[in-house]
């Protein structure tokens, strides 16, 4: 199974490699008033990916904070007295 994996992962290496090797040509992404960038293509597709990447985590950032300051909170109080469990009935069900 490990083998296999690390084939998985060559494969998807290799064809992300290949993308960037084919897609070298240089474009121009145009921004407000006139402010423009030239880079290869390969490049601004990364970019936009790890943009895409940063404001996806920021997004999460206030629910986390949330989360954790509920698992503290959890944590600072006593455990709650135990319930009891359930009788069960003689013949088992």
């Amino acid at each position: 199974m490990k083998y296999l994996a690390w084939l998985l992962k060559a494969a998807i290496f290799f064809t992300l490699f290949a993308f960037a090797l084919n897609n070298q040509h240089v474009v121009t992404v145009h921004f407000f008033f006139g402010a423009h960038w030239s880079a290869p293509l390969v490049l601004i597709v990364l970019a936009a990916f790890a943009l895409g990447l940063a404001v996806g985590a920021l997004g999460m950032v206030p629910r986390w904070w949330k989360h954790r300051a509920q698992a503290r909170r959890a944590a600072r109080e006593p455990a709650s007295t135990p319930v009891a469990a359930p009788a069960t009935e003689p013949n088992g069900l």
